[in-house]
């Protein structure tokens, strides 16, 4: 009876102390520190614990924090302002503070005595102007002296501080789109924006979707089954996108729970300083290491919170040529800084004094590990903008480690923390004599940055320059050679992606930056589809592979082998921020449709607009789904939703014109196509309807003038051709 009642008051022991464990915004650091270590001897029957190595609280730091809980919500800037004000004020300053905005003549950047653009390979002139507060881009087209196309948008948003762009976005009913002309502010231009260049100007249409908010601006309010809807957007990316939700910190502090922070960290808040070094680095990796980015599964944009592993959540690729050290994107300040020798030595001279956890690397009895190390924070505060900040802090930061003999003054100190101070250092700060750099005349007053992290224009940005982070000896540019040699995609944050996120990365590189063939092949290489359960396995993969590459017929095949029932009962269920399983849907129900099977693809393009109703391109497919197998009524139905929701579908538009001139009103019909080409005047389908619906009326000049446009554009457009020898044939 003893033996069982000092088993039961044992087993309650443990129960309280993990219920302290998990309430820890009743206790202090120090209490919490030692309720672990108990808890560690206990169940370890007693483990030796040595006071003077990394407690198991360092050990497990990253991932201690209150915040990272579900229930912990964001707060707001102006909730973090009401303690920390001085911040706030100099912070609204930086990059970040002012990375999003409504579209305001105090957010704009640009010089508008020249805002006038052309692009000569779609053939539209672009102008900016302000009319009273409100900003407007003007599309036209001349032929000779006359306009014959104008189309007038208002600029909702901008994005970009403006210290390198400003680039605009426009709302319709909260589809967010990006605009056809950006601000480059170094050389005071307007110009196309990157990726609109060459032919590719996809001018109002261009959907900025989650991954892209995500990283320019404070989290969003996304509407779940869309690709670019948002209920609300933040105005530019504040405190908690670095230190994570702030509403159990909050609570803390409003109920006079304070901790001394220079003795303990808080666990109710995330203080980036405190972190490992891995893990202050995945802070600044989450956007300042943009590339092709691969969630991890059942992961979103959303979930990374400050102290956890990006790795945990997406793995980042960019393409590795051979030879090319020189060439750089915007965004990838992070991996060329871990390619530096200075960063390299400064890991491996911690390494001796570090504990290697389960998460990351920690130094010893160190508040502040990236102090000992090299990352971001040792030369840049996030809290001051770079515009404001004395260029000696970053010489300061060379000067550290490349001069011997050095003072450890508190003015020193200062100038690698995150500390406002650092805006207050003296010009005559005192070094040792000692100095690496061989280049006659370098002293300590010399601009280190400007020779060995010299401005360069970024690979994937025009008109910006910007300093590489791979800090190195000064080099001599190469001239570039004609035909880059590619080596492979390379994963930024993790050392061994699974084959899946391999293929995946590759099938998004050919889909969102480049359509080169062998990244299709690389994808297949990492692919298994042999067996029932490789497809069931990589079936998403699998059929955006085959779709990519055209080959419908063995999407369907795929499908046939796991069936329809295993796909739309067990397989293909989920609404989630990627759409990936309405994707699937939509690409099985587009092949299917390519085969000629109409009845098997409205089932897969239902299930598609059912998980993601408000991606209005499934709709689309559908509706002409609809329409092709007569089913004119419910075609008509989701026409006019897509048009509620988004009045400029110029598709929309066509294929609701082309069945209204099917029951007969072709007047109806002549508006709606006037309309979409008052939006769209190249938009081929719309042109050779306009064809056929002069055809109707016995118009045959004005048909021709239609299929003549096609062919101005496309010379080589088959079913123009014919449809000009027919009309020729009636003239």
């Amino acid at each position: 009876m003893d033996d069982c009642q000092e088993i039961f008051q044992f087993k309650i022991v443990i129960v309280l102390l993990k219920k302290l464990i998990f309430n820890l915004l009743d206790l202090q650091k120090q209490i919490f520190q030692s309720i672990i270590i108990s808890l560690g001897f206990i169940l370890s029957c007693c483990q030796h614990t040595d006071e003077n190595k990394v407690s198991d609280i360092s050990k497990k730091a990253d991932y201690l924090y209150l915040n990272h809980s579900d229930s912990a919500k964001y707060v707001g800037i102006n909730t973090c302002k009401l303690c920390h004000q001085d911040i706030y004020n100099t912070y609204i300053k930086t990059g970040m503070g002012k990375s999003f905005d409504n579209a305001t003549k105090t957010k704009s950047a640009g010089n508008f005595k020249h805002s006038q653009i052309y692009d000569k390979v779609g053939d539209f002139f672009y102008r900016a102007f302000w009319k009273k507060d409100s900003l407007y881009f003007l599309e036209y087209r001349l032929k000779n002296k006359d306009t014959i196309h104008k189309r007038l948008e208002k600029v909702d948003f901008i994005v970009g501080s403006g210290q390198h762009t400003n680039s605009h976005i426009q709302s319709v009913n909260g589809y967010l789109n990006q605009m056809p002309m950006t601000f480059y502010t170094q050389k005071q231009l307007w110009d196309l924006p990157p990726g609109f260049e060459n032919g590719h100007n996809t001018r109002f249409t261009r959907k900025i979707g989650l991954e892209c908010m995500s990283c320019h601006n404070n989290y969003p309010d996304f509407v779940l089954g869309s690709e670019n809807k948002f209920s609300s957007v933040p105005e530019g990316i504040n405190c908690e996108r670095c230190h994570g939700p702030g509403s159990i910190h909050v609570a803390e502090r409003q109920t006079g729970k304070n901790i001394d922070t220079s003795k303990y960290i808080d666990y109710s808040i995330v203080n980036p300083s405190k972190l490992s070094i891995d893990a202050q680095f995945d802070i600044c990796q989450r956007c300042h290491l943009q590339g092709n980015t691969v969630l991890k599964e059942g992961k979103s944009f959303y979930d990374f919170k400050p102290g956890m592993k990006l790795n945990d959540y997406m793995t980042v690729f960019l393409p590795k040529y051979k030879d090319a050290d020189d060439e750089f994107i915007m965004a990838s300040h992070a991996d060329r800084l871990k390619q530096s020798a200075c960063f390299i030595k400064s890991i491996e001279k911690i390494k001796k004094n570090t504990v290697v956890s389960n998460t990351s690397m920690v130094s010893n009895n160190n508040l502040k590990p990236y102090k000992e190390a090299m990352t971001c924070v040792t030369c840049h505060n996030p809290h001051v903008s770079v515009k404001e900040t004395n260029k000696n802090v970053f010489n300061d930061a060379c000067n550290n480690c490349h001069f011997g003999g050095m003072e450890k003054t508190k003015e020193k100190e200062e100038t690698r923390g995150i500390n406002d101070e650092r805006l207050k250092i003296k010009n005559n700060s005192t070094f040792g004599s000692k100095l690496i750099c061989n280049k006659k005349g370098v002293n300590k007053a010399s601009n280190c940055v400007s020779c060995h992290m010299p401005k360069s224009g970024s690979i994937d940005i025009p008109h910006v320059t910007v300093h590489d982070h791979y800090i190195r000896k000064p080099i001599t540019k190469k001239s570039k050679q004609a035909l880059k040699e590619f080596i492979g995609l390379y994963a930024i944050n993790e050392k061994s992606p699974t084959n899946y996120i391999k293929a995946k990365a590759y099938l998004n590189q050919y889909e969102k930056f480049e359509p080169k063939l062998y990244y299709l092949d690389s994808a297949a290489h990492y692919l298994k589809n042999k067996t029932e359960s490789d497809i069931k396995a990589n079936i998403h993969l699998l059929v955006q592979l085959e779709f990519t590459k055209m080959n419908y017929l063995q999407v369907t095949n795929y499908v046939q082998k796991i069936t329809d029932d295993y796909l739309l009962k067990t397989k293909l269920l989920s609404k989630s921020f990627s759409n990936e399983d309405a994707w699937t849907c939509y690409r099985i129900g587009e092949s299917f449709y390519n085969i000629g099977n109409k009845e098997r693809a409205l089932i897969y393009l239902k299930k598609a607009v059912e998980l993601a109703p408000l991606v209005l391109d499934f709709r689309n497919k559908l509706a002409s789904v609809y329409a092709s197998n007569g089913l004119l009524t419910d075609a008509e139905k989701n026409y006019q939703f897509i048009l509620q929701e988004n009045p400029k579908h110029v598709s929309a538009l066509t294929n609701l014109g082309y069945i209204k001139l099917v029951n007969g009103n072709s007047v109806l019909c002549e508006t709606l196509y006037f309309k979409a080409l008052s939006i769209d005047p190249d938009y081929e389908p719309l042109l050779l309807n306009l064809a056929g619906l002069y055809a109707y009326k016995k118009d045959f000049k004005q048909s021709k003038i239609y299929l003549l446009k096609i062919l101005q554009k496309n010379p080589k457009h088959q079913q123009a051709q014919q449809a000009l020898k027919q009309i020729n044939s009636y003239i």
